[in-house]
């Protein structure tokens, strides 16, 4: 619902002299917007059986092996790739993916079964008492392989629009930057974690990139690159020890050796449950505490591993609350514009924007604003990019903050101020003056707003807006 208000003057102004301003209403519930949210895992949203109809989820996480991606020399498994890809779109999500060369399970190798062949070290190790084989990934054959195949990942699918991101794995047991519980095969020579890292930070330019949080001078290299950063163990709150867990030891000190503290205004923060939401419950884990740690570190997506959901009212009413605000959320606080225009003239919007979420919005995506009478558009405008749009913040992990983390507060006001370009020859006439965050390669709008007023077609009816005839119109 909008509520506008006409300010004049005494004496009833001309029309063109009268503002009008309106103050949308704020829409709560959780909004299914492109790259935030939930997302699925090894299953696209259509196709999860563990995903609830009242969650949206517009991301799928996979992770595949070296070898998976490329089943023999040279040849990348676009087929799979392709497929995974359509499946996402099909079910309105993007994709995001890991590559993985070390597996800890001996009959499920990541490695590529041809790597020895072609010259490739591939050495024994265990995991946890148990004998296998890993690649060495210094071995310069071996590096020049997996150099060769991040490469071509980027060559083909580098700022394709289905693809969300990629999750900068690769090194270590499943692509997690480190060799813990294994030996002697140990994490590889700094020299060579650089070089597959500015593979993936050369190769992905436009496609987002996020590297996992306790890969310490890497994860900064990493992030310095461009990357984002990813915590994959939230929720940990003594499930290892009791003396350590992730969210009061681990991740503290991991965010000051890599440096994290301003990377959230670039890059995009992603988390994943540790076990899942199940065993938190189970464990007695404040789901209030573990959620509002993730909105302050501004993490944009979380992933459950597609796990089943403890089936509560309390746990639905927290993670609602959660996915509310997980990610970017914008409201438009007020617009303000004459009461009319001429045909040929240009009306003036002053508007004040709020980002609500967790997170700044990581595309280009742009204001729109139109006219529009009957299903046809009289006008319509570029207005500016959202990506500067700032969240609130919190100082995170600080004494206070590890006791309790804070309700993250809304970002502050971005005021903006659009034109709107009216054609000479549009009949006089009321037309509803509507507002949309549009992609600008398509000019379709592409994000909900946490507002009212939405139609099917994705634009917000703002107000109205008179039309009157041309100034320079001649008269007969």
């Amino acid at each position: 619902m909008l509520l506008p208000v006409v300010l004049g003057t005494l004496g009833a102004p001309p029309p063109e002299a009268r503002t009008v301003v309106v103050t949308p209403r704020p829409l709560r519930g959780i909004l299914a917007n492109p790259h935030i949210g939930w997302q699925t895992f090894h299953h696209t949203a259509d196709r999860d059986p563990a995903l609830p109809a009242w969650i949206p989820s517009t991301v799928a996480y996979y992770r595949w092996g070296w070898g998976t991606l490329e089943p023999e020399p040279g040849r990348l498994n676009s087929a799979l790739l392709d497929a995974t890809l359509s499946a996402a779109r099909k079910a309105g999500q993007t994709l995001a993916f890991r590559v993985m060369c070390c597996s800890s399970t001996p009959s499920e190798p990541y490695h590529p079964a041809w790597l020895a062949r072609v010259g490739g070290s591939v050495r024994r190790t265990h995991y946890d008492g148990v004998p296998l084989d890993v690649p060495d990934l210094d071995d310069p054959t071996t590096l020049e392989r997996h150099l060769d195949l991040i490469r071509r990942l980027a060559e083909r699918y580098e700022g394709h629009p289905d693809l969300d991101h990629v999750d900068l794995g690769s090194v270590g047991w499943w692509g997690e930057w480190h060799m813990s519980g294994g030996g002697p095969v140990s994490m590889p020579k700094p020299e060579t974690c650089r070089r597959i890292i500015d593979a993936y930070a050369q190769g992905f330019c436009r496609t987002p990139l996020v590297m996992l949080i306790g890969g310490g001078e890497m994860t900064a290299y990493a992030c310095q690159k461009g990357a984002g950063w990813r915590a994959d163990c939230l929720g940990d709150m003594g499930g290892f020890s009791r003396n350590w867990c992730h969210m009061r030891k681990g991740y503290p000190e991991w965010f000051r050796q890599g440096r994290l503290a301003e990377v959230w205004k670039r890059a995009p923060v992603a988390c994943e449950s540790c076990w899942d939401l199940r065993r938190w419950v189970s464990e007695g884990w404040p789901l209030r505490y573990i959620f509002d740690y993730a909105l302050a570190t501004h993490a944009s997506v979380i992933n459950n591993k597609s796990a089943p959901l403890p089936d509560t009212p309390e746990v639905r009413a927290e993670i609602e609350r959660f996915l509310e605000r997980l990610g970017y959320r914008f409201e438009l606080r007020e617009a303000r514009h004459a009461a009319s225009v001429p045909a040929g003239g240009t009306l003036e919007i002053a508007s004040v924007w709020r980002n609500v979420g967790s997170a700044p919005c990581y595309r280009g995506y742009r204001v729109a604003w139109r006219l529009r009478r009957g299903e046809k558009s009289a006008a319509l405008a570029l207005d500016a990019a959202v990506r500067s749009w700032m969240p609130g913040h919190v100082e995170p992990f600080t004494e206070e903050f590890l006791r309790e983390p804070p309700d993250l507060p809304p970002g502050p006001p971005n005021p903006l101020r659009g034109r709107l370009r009216v054609p000479a020859g549009t009949p006089p006439g009321a037309c509803a003056l509507e507002v949309a965050i549009v992609d600008p390669a398509t000019r379709q709008p592409a994000i909900r707003l946490a507002i009212e007023g939405r139609r099917d077609d994705g634009w917000y009816t703002v107000s109205e807006v008179t039309v009157t005839r041309s100034q320079n119109r001649r008269t007969p």
